[in-house]
């Protein structure tokens, strides 16, 4: 018999990679299936990011880059970083990484071991739990709720700190619920957190231009107090339609930093070439496409928040960020797995159970709008054919 570390067999998943192979087969079955399961923009790749990823395959980039990625593209990282989130940083404490994940699990494997805990949004995106179980750490929930809008209670958060606490892993806007953190109780967070200066914070900002109603994204970068133990990850996937790509960035302190590469030597040597490249295009080129996607999404956001709540059993809180809507389904007297099959295999709409982002999750379902406001209302008239 083969021995397995038993840290391997903790390790969890993401349903909605699941659900979009069950609904894959289904459409190989004839079925025509419309997926609002899969956390993707639907835009393709802007056309000057594409061509610059080309140029540097024909200009011969085809070799190893330094582990934490070419200066150019770290430097218009920070540059962006300035820009948009208003804080200089060192290029040198940025790595650049193959997706986001890679810096969850970095910073989750960093701090994470046995007799020690770490906190993590929930309903969340799944991999945080699931890494936090495989480091042999204690998860902590950090519940997000309904009736407030999906936000944290800076003073619960705080009240869940113990001197075995190692890091709190903060999401605004946030993925599964669409939610986001206002700045005063970011701001009531960053106080509280003085008392524990044990405790190092990972905060994941990938949907932080994909916001809606002039709602004001608060970077805890802004926060010289906490620079010093704070892990800053976002990237290119969703802002720029690049999910395949696979290319996002992490801002680490100046102690971290070390630890950070060697990681990432380790782990994956260094981040494809070429899309380091297209990385470099996509900050410092034309902004529009950003423009134009969130505008689409604003307008999806509308037409399935509304039609969401007119379905008997359905209640939706209008998302502040990102590109899901997380409805409350309890009065229907479904589980979120059972609806999310129901949906799939009788209305052939992809959808992702609430609890797929933790137990707080259930009575919950996630609908993913980026998909065509023709596609959104099918799907909807679909689901409430569908239902009693």
């Amino acid at each position: 018999m083969l021995k397995l570390s038993k840290n391997i067999t903790k390790l969890g998943t993401e349903t909605a990679f699941e659900v979009l192979a069950r609904a894959e087969i289904l459409k190989q079955q004839g079925k025509d299936v419309i997926n609002l399961g899969i956390g993707q923009p639907d835009f393709k790749t802007p056309e000057h990011i594409v061509e610059s990823a080309i140029k540097a395959l024909r200009d011969g980039h085809h070799g190893y880059t330094p582990a934490p990625g070419i200066l150019e593209l770290r430097e218009a990282v920070a540059a962006d970083i300035s820009k948009y989130k208003g804080i200089n940083v060192n290029p040198d404490n940025l790595l650049c990484v193959p997706g986001g994940k890679v810096t969850m699990f970095f910073a989750i494997k960093m701090f994470g071991m046995e007799g020690l805990e770490i906190m993590y949004p929930n309903p969340g995106f799944p991999i945080y739990e699931s890494v936090i179980n495989y480091s042999g750490a204690k998860p902590i929930p950090i519940p997000l709720r309904e009736e407030n809008n999906f936000s944290f209670d800076a003073d619960e958060v705080l009240s869940l700190i113990s001197p075995n606490t190692s890091l709190i892993i903060i999401n605004t806007p946030a993925n599964p619920t669409g939610g986001a953190i206002s700045r005063k109780e970011i701001e009531k967070l960053i106080v509280g957190l003085e008392k524990h200066p044990h405790v190092a914070i990972l905060s994941d900002e990938i949907y932080s231009r994909i916001t809606y109603d002039n709602f004001e994204h608060v970077s805890l970068l802004e926060f010289e107090e906490i620079h010093d133990r704070l892990i800053l990850l976002d990237g290119w996937s969703k802002t720029y339609a690049m999910t395949g790509w696979r290319l996002g960035y992490s801002l680490w302190p100046q102690s971290l930093i070390e630890h950070a590469t060697k990681l990432a030597i380790n782990c994956h040597s260094c981040v494809n070439a070429a899309t380091q490249f297209a990385g470099i295009s996509a900050l410092d080129g034309p902004q529009d496409s950003v423009d134009t996607m969130v505008s689409a999404f604003n307008e999806r956001r509308s037409v399935i928040v509304n039609g969401l709540n007119a379905i008997n059993g359905f209640s939706c809180k209008t998302p502040i960020g990102a590109f899901y809507a997380f409805p409350n389904i309890s009065e229907t007297g479904l589980s979120s797995r059972k609806m999310q099959d129901l949906l799939l295999n009788e209305a052939s709409v992809a959808t992702v159970a609430g609890t797929s982002f933790g137990h707080l999750g259930e009575g919950y379902i996630r609908f993913s709008y980026a998909n065509s406001v023709e596609n959104i209302k099918i799907a909807l008239n679909r689901i409430e054919t569908i239902l009693p």
